[in-house]
């Protein structure tokens, strides 16, 4: 534990680096905290710090950074971090205008989570843990072939064309429609058995489809991933050089984002901080990421992040996370038809 004076002194240090990104001398602390104590007193406590492990000193001449395990500290002894009310009522706003528009949710929150974080945001759509069959419609196109229009819980629509080895009429596939909706409604792949049922050839197809769509949703861990705030990320003097802006092209031109930058286990509610090496990932050590798990447990689960150098205006990116995650729950809890779960902003 951290004296009173020592824990002031390090809040002092990493605001002024999160604010600057220049390492931090005795005389600024002085200035800008007001201790009354000598500029020799706050040289020994900067000395202590730094032999405990919070801070580090680039060169014997230079003032003090903050280290992953300073940041640590800083953000473990935040409180009642909350989006100001302006930004709250703009950013309901917003959404208020494409709450019935499913495929704009993630888009706009990454758009506005970038903006209010400036710093790279990374939005998983929502998905259910588990495909559960609600509607198909077989749609005919020519004599042997036929669009499958098959809907899943959580307005999930998947396309896929049939051919068949002999000509269908729209009758026969309304009534091939029809029977599989009235034995597969409400069901997940595992519990559909179409050995019970006495099937056509062209509702057995229909059937082998359905289930390859839907086992193949299930296999996927999030939906769409949507990235916004490049800008800002690459404007950090963090990533000024040649090789540090190419390691992080790298790190985003990789498709499975998402799954390097969430811990293998995310199961306590509310806003993560993961702060440079805490990261499991070797290649974000130099990266703090702040997420959230958003959308109804069991159901349908999405993620929502923030991504940029351990120097990162953490009570901003946390409140952005944590309200936006919020307002995603309660937009997925109404489109299942559930209670919005309780608010559960909290950090880790």
């Amino acid at each position: 534990m951290l004296s009173h004076r020592s824990a002031t002194i390090l809040k002092s240090i990493v605001e002024h680096y999160i604010d600057r990104a220049v390492p931090v001398p005795s005389q600024s602390i002085i200035h800008s905290y007001g201790l009354e104590v000598s500029s020799a007193t706050i040289r020994n406590e900067m000395m202590q710090l730094e032999r405990e492990g919070y801070i580090i000193r680039p060169h014997t001449s230079a003032g003090s950074i903050p280290s992953d395990k300073g940041y640590r500290f800083y953000v473990e002894t935040l409180s009642d971090i909350r989006l100001p009310v302006n930004q709250q009522r703009m950013v309901s706003h917003l959404f208020h205008q494409v709450e019935t528009r499913l495929e704009e949710w993630a888009r706009l929150t990454a758009t506005i989570l970038a903006h209010l974080a400036q710093n790279m945001a990374v939005v998983a759509t929502a998905k259910s843990t588990r495909s559960v069959f609600k509607h198909l419609e077989l749609v005919s196109i020519q004599e042997r072939t036929a669009l499958m229009v098959l809907v899943l819980h959580g307005a999930r629509v998947r396309q896929q064309l049939l051919t068949f080895n002999r000509d269908t009429s729209q009758e026969e596939l309304s009534t091939a429609s029809n029977k599989l909706n009235g034995n597969f409604a409400g069901l997940m792949s595992g519990q559909i058995d179409a050995g019970k049922l006495t099937l056509s050839d062209v509702e057995r197809q229909a059937v082998d489809t359905v289930l390859a769509i839907m086992k193949a949703e299930d296999a996927v861990t999030y939906e769409e991933t949507y990235m916004e705030g490049l800008q800002f990320i690459f404007n950090k003097p963090e990533f000024s050089g040649a090789q540090q802006a190419l390691t992080l092209v790298d790190l985003l031109e990789q498709k499975n984002l998402m799954r390097l930058i969430l811990p293998r286990e995310l199961d306590e509610p509310g806003v993560h901080v993961i702060i440079g090496q805490e990261n499991e990932a070797r290649s974000i050590h130099n990266l703090s990421v702040i997420l959230s798990q958003y959308g109804l447990p069991g159901e349908a689960v999405g993620c929502i992040a923030v991504i940029g150098p351990t120097r990162m205006p953490y009570v901003r990116s946390i409140a952005s996370v944590g309200y936006l995650s919020d307002i995603l729950t309660r937009l997925i809890a109404r489109l299942y038809g559930k209670d919005t779960p309780p608010e559960t902003m909290r950090n880790n």
